[in-house]
């Protein structure tokens, strides 16, 4: 019997076989079609040593299903989404576990317009459709086509930026053995960049670890070639790419939460007035430049499918999580781990200015904790703990976890919806001192594990 446990909040993630199977695969893909009249779907998947078997399950199960499968092979998810939307197809599907273990897979999917599907919005109707499916017998034996969508893909990128005010800038790209290096290598073919490349080939083995920059241990290999080829810039990804991580010539890691507030300049320098979305985990540093630049803040939920559901229905030009997501209107409204670095390069290229200078002033006004990850027993009663310490009168935010802000410090707990751990963001108004002390004190409440 199936098991549906690896349906989650807003994609399908869980180990190998137990939770993901070839028999998941082939189901979900029959069920997919039937559920949104698919007649077309885009495929495609990472590296992980599962992914191609996965795959070959899910175009059979499309295929069986009356669907024609649009293949683009390996790819980074981002690729899925666009080419959802140039293909013009009724739906899409990368498989893919991102930056979880070596030993689990997943499923991101979307519909027409590359529309995510989500718990909320059609992710549960599809695990019970695949526990009640009975195999009636028909194979329908859709078409099968394999798509080049690399061209058309790269000039998207490469829309975001004026190529010609590059300048032969030299960085430092670790792709952790994942599907962004080749991706890059077509990106950057025809630009002045001088490139420093490791861990570049695909590897589904992870001979390097799992590509997971967001974890402290996984930054060290990057900062060091960084400040060894003394580099301008050192670019790392996760796994599908969905996401970036940038570090200073100096070598240290930028959070994502500061590149959220760069980026909201540049956009708002480019459209004035316009609508920047936001997360509540982070908030001060983006609502300051927001409101100071004259635009619009609009906060969501954060996840991507809740992102991009905010992002359509609020019309936003720039939205970005600090866990290094950044979604882009003019990008199917979709997150892209490819987009983000071009924008630094060009406006460094532009200003003559590191990257250190462009966001330290930023850093030292509001400095952060980094996202801390604990594994607890009970997070309902952690939160619930947390609640009534902080707030009593429940006046914070509780969108996403709870959220609650105090005159010279903030910070926000919520459960992953990707893995089984809390995760504590806190940030400041320009105090260290206190930063390390509220962070100290906060996490003797939440216990538990180091994650």
């Amino acid at each position: 019997m199936l098991t549906t446990t690896a349906f989650k909040a807003y994609d399908i993630r869980g180990r190998v076989p137990s939770e993901i199977n070839e028999q998941l695969a082939y189901t979900l893909g029959r069920v997919f079609v039937d559920k949104y009249a698919a007649q077309t779907v885009v495929v495609g998947r990472d590296i992980r040593e599962s992914s191609a078997s996965l795959c070959t399950a899910l175009t059979k199960g499309l295929r069986a299903a009356g669907a024609k499968v649009l293949d683009i092979g390996l790819c980074g998810t981002e690729m899925v989404y666009f080419a959802t939307t140039h293909l013009q197809a009724c739906g899409g599907i990368m498989v893919t576990a991102s930056h979880n273990p070596q030993d689990y897979n997943g499923m991101k999917l979307v519909r027409a317009g590359a529309v995510p599907i989500s718990g909320d919005t059609g992710l549960q109707d599809l695990a019970k459709l695949v526990v009640e499916f009975q195999e009636d017998g028909e194979d329908k034996q859709g078409e099968y086509a394999t798509v080049d969508i690399m061209p058309a893909y790269r000039a998207k990128i490469l829309s975001f930026v004026d190529t010609q005010a590059l300048k032969p800038l030299k960085i430092v790209v670790n792709a952790g053995n994942g599907c962004a290096g080749p991706v890059f290598d077509q990106i950057a073919a025809t630009l002045p960049f001088e490139v420093v490349r490791i861990n570049h080939q695909p590897d589904g083995s992870f001979p390097n670890g799992i590509p997971n920059p967001m974890l402290v241990e996984n930054q060290g290999v990057t900062a060091r070639a960084v400040v060894e080829h003394q580099a301008d810039l050192g670019i790392a990804w996760d796994g599908d790419f969905d996401r970036c991580f940038l570090f200073a010539a100096d070598g240290e890691f930028i959070e994502g939460y500061y590149l959220v507030g760069f980026l909201a300049e540049v956009f708002l320098q480019r459209q004035p007035g316009a609508k920047i979305m936001y997360d509540p985990r982070l908030t001060w540093n983006t609502l300051e430049i927001v409101e100071k630049l004259q635009g619009q803040p609009v906060i969501s939920k954060g996840g991507h499918a809740f992102m991009k559901e905010t992002m359509r229905r609020e019309e936003v030009l720039y939205g970005g999580e600090m866990s290094a997501h950044h979604y882009f209107k003019d990008f199917t409204y979709a997150d892209s781990g490819m987009i983000p670095w071009l924008l630094v390069l060009e406006y460094m290229s532009q200003t003559g200015r590191s990257l250190k200078s462009l966001v330290a002033e930023r850093m030292a006004k509001f400095p952060c904790s980094g996202e801390i990850n604990r594994r607890v027993a009970d997070a309902s009663t952690v939160l619930a703990e947390l609640q009534a310490k902080y707030d009593p009168d429940k006046q914070g935010l509780y969108i996403d976890g709870i959220a609650v802000d105090f005159p010279k410090w903030r910070f926000n707990v919520r459960v992953s919806n990707t893995e089984p751990v809390i995760r504590l963001n806190l940030e400041t108004r320009g105090d260290r001192q206190l930063l390390a002390e509220k962070t100290a004190e906060v996490l003797a409440l939440i216990g538990g594990d180091e994650a």
